[in-house]
């Protein structure tokens, strides 16, 4: 038993390092907020490189690309690609030279920067913001999710139902109160702006992605195989779930508008599921200066319902996810599940813009569904790119079907969901430079 325990707890920690090479937690980094004039001297060559790239005018038409794709008036697909955790096979410690760990993590999202613009060359638009999130914690739902883990970096883990009796347990649960520690995060900024703030535009900005992720939350409590069962055994507990789900959300953006804690997402933040959130028809135009949701992108994904029947998918989730895009500026939908088997349903929602059309759908569905209505991102399968050698010849017929059969709608061409790159970059920079003769070839 005591293996077994020590085993769970280590692939743990194996499996929020993984998350938290994403998101850290300057909590859990120990660090000092001083850097040595070593690291100093690193972070600003770096910030300078960024600042001197973000200024080319690659970069401007990039955006520009970006912001007529969302505004629904391109004619010409962009390519965004985040090679997610394969950037731990890029970003090794070989390539990073700070210790501290914070000044090392701001080392990695330097280099990332850089990497993409002048190495894998998509249109991820590189600018001279630099972002520092809000230090926070919360206290949870009031019943910890169960979760065993492998015990290896990147490895699978297996959600156990925390909520085993909704008679017994809906009772204990509380939406997550979050706290907000304000003084941590001016000490965290005034580090940033000794650094390099002469150089980047240092400012408070960060994606609170979960609010808008809700179901993952709900599978966190009560497991993947109950909840899948629950449709069909205890569809009023679903029901409940997602109005107490829903009903958090709400409140919690609420409180984020009232303590000044939102941010523009219409830049180069990252939007949805894969792109960036580049378009003119946001903020709001009576826009005042304080961020509201209706100023704002919201994130909506249901791929935990990818075996759901699309009508109780229309029964259970529509309504709550209507509710939400309601008080939003704009709306995108979908991570992996296919679009196109719900889409009567998807179709409802208010201030729909940016929909995923993920490898599992049909591509010769954009046009007609989706027209020039609304924005396709078109995900591609990041398998062949796990090989450490490429089948260059399968990739380039992917990227050619995707490009033919989505032809005729508003499209950016996606590649993420990169759990291994092979341990070989070039798989990412040849899949770039590919789909961008396919895009040329037919455009």
């Amino acid at each position: 038993m005591s293996n077994g325990t020590e085993t769970s707890k280590r692939g743990e920690e194996l499996f929020r390092e993984q998350f938290l090479y994403k998101h850290p937690e300057v909590a859990k980094m120990q660090t000092e907020l001083k850097f040595s004039d070593e690291e100093k001297s690193i972070l600003r060559q770096l910030a300078e490189k960024v600042a001197y790239i973000a200024e080319t005018d690659a970069m401007k038409l990039k955006k520009k690309l970006w912001t007529e794709n969302h505004d629904l008036k391109s004619s010409t697909p962009v390519i965004f690609v985040d090679p997610e955790n394969g950037w731990n096979e890029i970003m090794t410690d070989e390539v990073i030279f700070c210790r501290d760990p914070l000044a090392r993590t701001w080392e990695n999202l330097l280099r990332k920067k850089i990497y993409s613009a002048e190495v894998i060359k998509d249109d991820t638009v590189i600018t001279k913001d630099f972002n520092v999130p809000w230090y926070w914690t919360d206290d949870g739902f009031g019943i910890n999710p169960v979760i065993e883990y492998a015990d290896m970096k990147g490895g699978a883990y297996h959600v156990l139902a925390a909520i085993e009796n909704y008679e017994e347990d809906f009772e204990k649960l509380h939406f997550p109160k979050l706290t907000i520690d304000r003084e941590k995060s001016f000490q965290i900024m005034e580090c940033a702006k000794d650094v390099f703030g002469d150089i980047l535009n240092c400012r408070f900005s960060m994606k609170w992605h979960w609010d808008d992720s809700f179901l993952c939350n709900y599978v966190e409590l009560r497991g993947m195989e109950d909840f899948m069962c629950d449709f069909v055994t205890d569809p009023e507990w679903v029901n409940r779930m997602m109005q107490f789900l829903t009903d958090g959300v709400i409140k919690r953006f609420d409180w984020l508008k009232e303590q000044g804690l939102l941010s523009l997402n219409n830049d180069d933040t990252y939007l949805g599921t894969g792109g960036q959130g580049y378009t003119t028809d946001l903020p709001a135009s009576d826009f005042a200066g304080k961020v509201r949701t209706t100023d704002m992108w919201l994130t909506l994904q249901a791929q935990e319902t990818v075996s759901v029947n699309p009508d109780m998918f229309g029964e259970y989730v529509l309504p709550h996810f209507i509710r939400l895009a309601e008080r939003f500026g704009l709306a995108h939908y979908g991570c992996c599940e296919p679009f196109d088997v719900r889409w009567e349903y998807l179709k409802q929602i208010p201030n729909l813009r940016h929909v995923s059309v993920s490898p599992w759908a049909k591509y010769h569905l954009v046009p007609e569904l989706l027209g020039k209505q609304y924005v396709a991102s078109v995900k591609l399968k990041p398998t062949p790119l796990a090989m450490s050698t490429m089948n260059e010849e399968h990739v380039r017929n992917e990227c050619r079907r995707a490009v033919e059969e989505t032809f005729g709608g508003i499209c950016e061409f996606v590649m993420k969901d990169n759990h291994t790159i092979g341990n070989n970059p070039d798989n990412l920079i040849r899949w770039t430079q590919i789909m961008r003769e396919e895009i040329c070839r037919k455009y």
